[in-house]
């Protein structure tokens, strides 16, 4: 069993550390109080033990092995199951690692099954075992802490994203050229991170809608909207990244097109520039050709200005195409 921490908890102090769920299940069947245990990656059969002590639904169950799902919260009687998309933001790569956390609640247990390596779910609990004050209201506690805990990870994600943001907007002036890729893989992240905080607001939503039926401490239900506070702004960042985004590649293609028909002003130019040449070059090209033929009846060849006049006239036929490029701006 991958068992990360596995502790039963009475009046929010923990009481009794067990090395297997068979000790856990003992321990809450013979001292009460709230168990917590955290699971990583655990197979079908694992979490069949889990279900059958604390009546997991089947559905949830499956969901919880095989992973990869969207944020969420589900009621099965008296369990909720949530699912929660934890985010770090990594420098080495400047991406986002997304992982999934999953978390059963019932009336005197809480089950956390992580499918990514993340500290989060350790940093919740050691600082609700310092509030025994909080701890001591049970799974309820737990699961709005470790949504806290998700919300405020989110800051250094969306942080890091407007620093790319803020970078891919002086590329697309310094004419890199690896900005357009750049900017597709950073909207791809966009896009995965709205799909992690989107379902929030409606988790949320249902939560607060069992706060008179299940008798939520006041000071819990105050935690729970100052997280969804948190979400909001979280939404609202990452929503405005999104349309940057956009613009930014909307802005990336005029720049493109703009630095393409530049180019190809400049190559027209050049082909000007040789079809010129090349046309003043023909014209003496073509008088010597003439008069390089040789014929026994050439009368100028014999004549005394013939010469001179041959070269006056590659002369002035080059001059004058030079005259005629140079006035329409071609050389």
């Amino acid at each position: 069993m991958t068992i990360i921490d596995n502790a039963v908890y009475v009046d929010g102090v923990r009481t009794a550390t067990p090395h297997s769920l068979e000790q856990t299940f003992e321990t809450l069947a013979k001292h009460g109080g709230m168990a917590w245990i955290g699971l990583y990656r655990p197979t079908q059969e694992e979490m069949a033990a889990v279900a059958r002590e604390f009546g997991l639904h089947r559905l949830a169950v499956e969901d919880a092995v095989s992973a990869h799902q969207r944020p969420k919260i589900e009621r099965y009687d008296s369990n909720l199951f949530t699912v929660l998309r934890p985010a770090r933001y990594l420098d080495d790569t400047e991406s986002v690692e997304f992982g999934e956390l999953h978390i059963f609640t019932g009336a005197n247990f809480v089950v956390t099954i992580r499918h990514a390596e993340t500290g989060g779910v350790a940093r919740v609990r050691h600082r609700l075992e310092e509030r025994p004050d909080l701890l001591c209201h049970g799974p309820e506690a737990v699961l709005y802490a470790l949504l806290d805990q998700v919300v405020d990870d989110y800051a250094p994600v969306v942080a890091g994203l407007e620093n790319d943001i803020d970078e891919i907007e002086d590329q697309l002036f310094s004419g890199d050229s690896a900005v357009s890729r750049r900017i597709y893989e950073l909207a791809r992240e966009v896009i995965q991170f709205q799909r992690a905080i989107q379902p929030l607001p409606d988790i949320m939503s249902l939560l607060e809608r069992g706060f008179e039926k299940y008798g939520v401490d006041i000071e819990l239900q105050r935690s729970l909207r100052d997280v969804e506070d948190h979400v909001q702004r979280v939404i609202s960042r990452v929503n405005s990244f999104r349309d940057l985004l956009q613009n930014a590649l909307t802005l990336d293609g005029t720049l493109t097109a703009n630095r393409q028909n530049e180019a190809s002003a400049a190559q027209n130019e050049q082909v000007k520039k040789i079809s010129s040449w090349a046309a003043i070059l023909f014209a003496p090209s073509f008088v010597a050709g003439i008069y390089g033929m040789n014929f026994d009846n050439m009368p100028e060849l014999h004549w005394d200005f013939g010469y001179p006049m041959a070269l006056g006239l590659m002369v002035g036929a080059a001059l004058l195409m030079y005259l005629i490029f140079k006035r329409k701006g071609w050389l």
